[in-house]
């Protein structure tokens, strides 16, 4: 089994440069609904599952059925959400999916002057704590 596994938008393109040892599916800029049709052949099945997905979501993508739908092909020993930094409804999103499953729920610890991206200590502090 994998031991790690990171999946999401440029944000776990940062978290990935953190934990090299991760599998990623990750590209920057892509929103939800993006992700499950770009990834969808993709085994979901890891020990450690670190997700950060939603920043990019729009009017157009319907955030809640695309990340239930992502969480719902999930095979994982413990799930990290991160949480965007933006956009309360979709932070609301995913409080409800990952509380739903007993997942761990991170927020950006430090952000980078756009509002939306961790400082490079943001990166680290994130990547620190899905190593629990």
């Amino acid at each position: 089994m994998i031991d790690c596994m990171i999946i999401g938008d440029s944000i776990g393109v940062g978290i990935a440069h953190e934990r090299p040892e991760c599998v990623s599916y990750v590209k920057g800029g892509i929103n939800s609904l993006q992700w499950n049709r770009k990834f969808a052949d993709k085994n979901l099945k890891t020990k450690k599952m670190i997700i950060s997905l939603g920043s990019n979501d729009h009017f157009g993508v319907h955030t809640f059925n695309e990340l239930m739908a992502l969480r719902q092909s999930v095979d994982a020993d413990s799930v990290y959400w991160i949480v965007p930094a933006i956009k309360p409804d979709v932070q609301e999103h995913v409080k409800i999916i990952a509380m739903n499953y007993n997942d761990v729920i991170l927020t950006i610890p430090r952000l980078q002057k756009d509002g939306i991206h961790p400082s490079w200590a943001g990166y680290k502090e994130l990547a620190e704590k899905t190593k629990k």
